[in-house]
């Protein structure tokens, strides 16, 4: 017993202990948390005897938020840059075939050879050389050249302008 007398009790309640390692893990954690540390920092804020006593730790939740803001402008640097390159590599040249391969069809129907000539066509230039068509071709051709001289002869056609 006389052992435990002889040790000095700790000055130091549980709380103020507690409060402590509260204080410890709030300077581990603003480093790392940007939240914690405008949390941490709201509060140093507020009151300025806190403040004073704690200014490493209100020094240290600004250069995590000022850590923090050139983490997000560096992020969005390179968001923008991949956004931009990979719009290069896959959406440019994925447009540019599309347009291609529409006016690629235009291009390619005309690069098709030309087509062999019409057989009825070298049917029906031999067929008017033969005296039995060719004379009915001439028949088919007066026809045609008098229309008035036909429609005179019929009895319900009306007269045509020309005649008038």
């Amino acid at each position: 017993m006389s052992l435990e007398k002889s040790r000095p009790r700790s000055r130091r309640s549980g709380i103020e202990s507690e409060e402590e390692r509260a204080w410890v893990s709030f300077y581990q954690r603003v480093g790392r948390d940007p939240a914690i540390a405008t949390e941490v920092m709201a509060q140093i804020e507020s009151d300025p005897e806190m403040k004073r006593t704690h200014l490493a730790l209100y020094l240290c939740c600004k250069e995590s938020l000022r850590r923090h803001k050139a983490r997000q402008a560096r992020d969005k640097r390179i968001g923008q840059f991949v956004r931009w390159l990979c719009h290069g590599l896959f959406v440019q040249p994925w447009r540019t075939l599309q347009e291609g391969l529409h006016r690629g069809g235009d291009i390619a129907v005309e690069c098709l050879p030309e087509s062999a000539k019409e057989p009825a066509l070298a049917q029906v230039r031999r067929l008017a050389r033969e005296a039995e068509f060719a004379s009915a071709r001439t028949a088919f051709d007066q026809q045609t050249a008098d229309p008035a001289s036909t429609s005179r002869a019929s009895p319900g056609a009306k007269p045509s302008r020309a005649s008038a």
